[in-house]
């Protein structure tokens, strides 16, 4: 199996203003592309910042949104991922697109909505995990709030093997909460054996929320092996190394005995 090499992206984010987003990540992939990477990450709602306000800024799957995000993809020969609110059937989500460097795309809907933002009460949410292959690794990727829920981001191993080896989680976290973010995304990397990357914003909202960061791609014995620091707005690009997953989960395979279970899906 190949390593895989992932950039991140922490930034602060314009309220509201889908031009000003796009421009602002127009400079930073500039920047990257020398990098060559597998795969870009963007924060949750990366081109409008965390709105509860879906019926002035959703946009269709073949918006101006997805339209930039598929140009960028295929300009730096990469998957692109990061989240916008998508209207479908006269309903408003959350929803992670997964680009192409070909302008092919998988979705998911962010399955846990932030009661105290506010976000159920404009939002429906989602009820099916996305998994995707890049370079033969299987790659589950999830949005912000679905952190504090274990259960929905569970790995499975069935027939020796692992149902996916990433774990994503894109997010719009506050600073007052960091310690909780920074403290989950290590645990989610234990007790699932995966690598995790969490990709959360700087700056303030229009709320006057304040944002720091703490962004960081976990390895799966839970330790941070990424550098960026709260509060810049910076990139990173790291190398993850199949051996050093492989290695791990080797010499401790918690999986063998990993407990059989079936989510059902949730009244909303």
């Amino acid at each position: 199996m190949e390593d895989i090499k992932i950039t991140i992206i922490q930034t602060s984010l314009e309220w509201e203003n889908v031009d000003e987003n796009l421009s602002s990540f127009d400079k930073f992939i500039s920047q990257i592309i020398k990098d060559k990477p597998d795969l870009i990450v963007l924060p949750e709602e990366f081109n409008t910042a965390f709105s509860v306000k879906p019926e002035n800024f959703y946009e269709k799957l073949d918006g101006k949104t997805i339209k930039w995000m598929a140009k960028q993809a295929s300009l730096m020969n990469c998957v692109i991922t990061g989240s916008l609110i998508i209207k479908e059937n006269n309903k408003y989500f959350n929803t992670l697109i997964w680009m192409r460097p070909d302008g092919s795309f998988e979705t998911y809907r962010k399955r846990h909505l932030f009661r105290m933002g506010k976000e159920h009460l404009k939002f429906s949410g989602g009820h099916d995990r996305l998994i995707v292959d890049l370079k033969g690794w299987k790659i589950c990727p999830l949005i912000c709030y679905d952190l504090r829920f274990p259960v929905w981001a569970k790995n499975t191993f069935k027939n020796e093997k692992y149902e996916y080896d990433i774990l994503i989680y894109i997010a719009t976290w506050p600073e007052v909460c960091s310690h909780g973010w920074k403290t989950l995304l290590m645990a989610r990397a234990i007790e699932n054996q995966a690598f995790v990357i969490g990709v959360n914003r700087v700056g303030k909202d229009g709320n006057s929320i304040s944002y720091s960061g703490d962004s960081a791609i976990v390895d799966p014995n839970g330790e941070v092996v990424s550098g960026i620091q709260s509060n810049q707005e910076t990139f990173e690009t790291i190398n993850l190394s199949y051996f050093t997953l492989s290695n791990i989960r080797s010499k401790f395979n918690a999986g063998f005995d990993w407990d059989n279970f079936k989510i059902s899906d949730r009244i909303d």
